[in-house]
């Protein structure tokens, strides 16, 4: 029987869908990747095990609406060194943070650039969240680099680091974000009056609900600094920064605490990665990622992080080489602070690419329990959590 064109195509056509439906069916599904650990002393992730609240009186979202003046909210402002064109990956990251937190805490937040925000950024920004929001400019003479500074040398150097494979190594404004983040920022006339910070990145991620109010809980518990990932950094980026810590600390020994009070031990490891420690002449490389901190600034305005901070700055090191924030504070804090004020956050879940903390708590959704990357198998090694529970505990 003759069946007109038409009805041919369509024939063919379903004929060539129901092949390709049973083929994709046929198919395997690609195996999930689960988390694990590479290292044989850390045989299981903490964070496979059930995560609960920290311990201790936590303050809950009541009373905490934001026209409240009598909210028991402390002097303290969610943080973030932001560009104008950034502002899609800001709002993503501020959607998942009001949602998981700061909605029930309406706490402030304080946006900063080199440049003054656009008023796009502005609308899109409060359209977020129902708490105040402050933008901010940083004042030149924070952000540009100093006069003691030989330009030549940075453009020679930056370029020596580029072609040796360090990231961002020729990008003066990213030494110039690394100097500001590491020795500037508190300085802020904005900050004046706010003591404590939650550092925000735009494009991260927060998978958990956190029902407590995370600074009354530095606060209460005498905490100085909260992190989620603890990683070890690029040697070739900073083989000076321990040789001229140590030429601080011989010249300033009254700023250091005895080691066994310290996370010193952490900084200093060569056992496990022995060629970073080679490479960054004593310096394990482990640090505390600072895209997430929260912090209590009285330690960065003491007498003893100021003086290290300006003895590195007249190094030189933020731009002949590339110190990041992460590693001067996390040096700072692992020579100058009591290791028992320094607080892992297991139970907020947190993703900068490519790195996740992933607890395991039903109060947690999108993110893997164990999970620390989805990305390649090498990037286990980074991951320098290990030699912190080692050496410190999982306070």
């Amino acid at each position: 029987m003759f069946l007109p064109k038409p009805v041919r195509a369509l024939a063919l056509a379903s004929t060539v869908l129901l092949i390709f439906l049973l083929l994709q069916l046929s198919r395997k599904a690609p195996p999930v990747k689960e988390p694990r650990v590479v290292y044989p002393d850390m045989k299981t992730d903490p964070n496979l095990e059930e995560t609960h609240e920290p311990a201790g009186h936590l303050w809950r979202a009541d009373d905490y609406a934001v026209d409240n003046p009598n909210s028991p909210r402390i002097n303290a402002s969610i943080l973030s060194l932001v560009r104008n064109e950034e502002v899609d990956g800001m709002v993503t990251s501020m959607r998942d943070l009001e949602r998981t937190w700061n909605h029930k805490f309406n706490y402030p937040w304080t946006f900063f650039n080199d440049k003054p925000f656009s008023e796009e950024f502005k609308t899109k920004t409060r359209a977020e969240t129902r708490a105040p929001c402050y933008y901010e400019v940083i004042p030149k003479e924070h952000w540009a680099v100093p006069n003691w500074i030989n330009h030549d040398l940075v453009r020679e150097s930056g370029k020596i680091l580029a072609d040796g494979g360090a990231q961002y190594g020729n990008m003066i404004s990213y030494h110039q974000m690394c100097r500001w983040n590491s020795g500037m920022f508190y300085h802020h006339p904005a900050l004046k009056n706010i003591r404590y910070y939650w550092r925000v990145e735009p494009k991260v991620h927060f998978f958990c609900d956190v029902d407590y109010d995370v600074f009354r809980y530095m606060q209460d518990h005498n905490k100085t600094y909260g992190f989620t990932i603890n990683l070890y950094d690029d040697p070739k980026t900073m083989p000076s920064l321990w040789p001229e810590t140590m030429r601080f600390t011989e010249a300033h020994p009254e700023h250091l605490k005895p080691d066994t009070d310290t996370a010193r031990p952490w900084l200093e490891d060569k056992k496990r990665r022995p060629e970073h420690n080679e490479k960054a002449n004593g310096y394990s490389t482990c640090h505390f990622w600072s895209n997430f901190e929260i912090a209590d600034m009285e330690f960065w305005r003491s007498r003893a992080y100021e003086d290290y901070f300006n003895h590195l700055d007249r190094a030189g090191g933020f731009f002949y080489e590339r110190w990041g924030d992460a590693p001067v504070h996390s040096i700072a804090l692992g020579l100058f602070e009591d290791k028992s004020k320094i607080h892992w956050f297991r139970d907020i879940g947190y993703q900068h690419i490519p790195y996740f903390n992933c607890p395991n708590s039903p109060k947690c959704t999108g993110c893997r329990k164990g999970l620390f990357t989805d990305g390649e198998d090498f990037l286990y090694k980074e991951d320098c959590r290990p030699n912190w529970f080692k050496y410190v505990g999982m306070g």
